[in-house]
């Protein structure tokens, strides 16, 4: 089979490197090569990938920031690329998860690309997502801020969780309120609130997530309701639970 490959490493000397070493093999065909994790998550959005070779430290976005970002569910099969970060050689090596060492050399990549066709040929993606959420779980204390990839209009965005002024549930699908834009994204607000919590939203009401960073005031209304007043003048109602529920955040 013909493997449709993306490579990402915020080094041009390894990039290079492992092109190279990868046109020696006659079924691999290179979709792209990205040099930071905005661009990589977005490629792997746009293209139809089979394998992607990722650098686990890069700035701003790694490695594990791009498979949350995408969600391991969505992600094509990984092999992984480190320096020196011990921590993570052990996670893939208690995931069954491939990786290679730099410096590696083409005896290694040929056998990782084996070990690739293996995987894509057997069928195991479910395993493969049940190890890939594991190595995710594994490196939690790797985590940095991910973005978003919003999908609309023939293009994908790259959102930041710090852009987003608010977010309110509609059917299958959430709105992100960002600055002058409403943005459609395929998900559950369950869903995003597990993946914005640790950016500082908060559940408003039972169809609605603020940022809290975004908000001036709060002012109390009849009936235990409130209205939360953001910094742009918009206005949205609490309700009494999960009000309750933030002030005892807050406090």
């Amino acid at each position: 089979m013909q493997l449709r490959v993306l490579i990402v490493d915020d080094e041009p000397v390894a990039r290079h490197r492992l092109k190279r070493l990868l046109r020696k093999s006659g079924d691999v065909t290179i979709v792209a090569e990205c040099a930071d994790g905005g661009s990589a998550a977005k490629a792997i959005a746009e293209h139809d990938l089979d394998l992607v070779f990722l650098d686990v430290q890069m700035p701003k976005m790694s490695g594990f920031d791009v498979v949350r970002t995408i969600g391991a569910e969505r992600m094509p099969a990984i092999i992984f690329v480190t320096a020196f970060d011990r921590f993570a050689m052990q996670a893939f090596e208690s995931q069954a998860l491939d990786y290679l060492l730099k410096p590696f050399g083409e005896e290694r990549v040929r056998k990782a690309l084996n070990r690739a066709r293996t995987f894509l040929e057997g069928g195991a993606k479910r395993t493969f997502q049940e190890q890939l959420t594991g190595l995710l779980r594994a490196t939690a204390g790797s985590h940095q801020a991910s973005c978003l990839l919003v999908k609309g209009n023939e293009r994908v965005l790259v959102v930041q969780p710090r852009e987003i002024d608010w977010v309110e549930a509609e059917g299958d699908y959430v709105r992100l309120h960002v600055g002058q834009e409403s943005l459609l994204h395929r998900c559950t607000l369950t869903e995003m609130e597990q993946r914005l919590k640790l950016e500082g939203f908060v559940r408003i009401h039972r169809s609605r997530l603020v940022n809290l960073d975004r908000v001036k005031e709060f002012r109390p209304l009849f009936r235990g309701e409130t209205v939360v007043v953001l910094k742009n003048g918009a206005q949205l109602n609490a309700s009494q639970t999960c009000f309750k529920q933030l002030e005892a955040f807050l406090s």
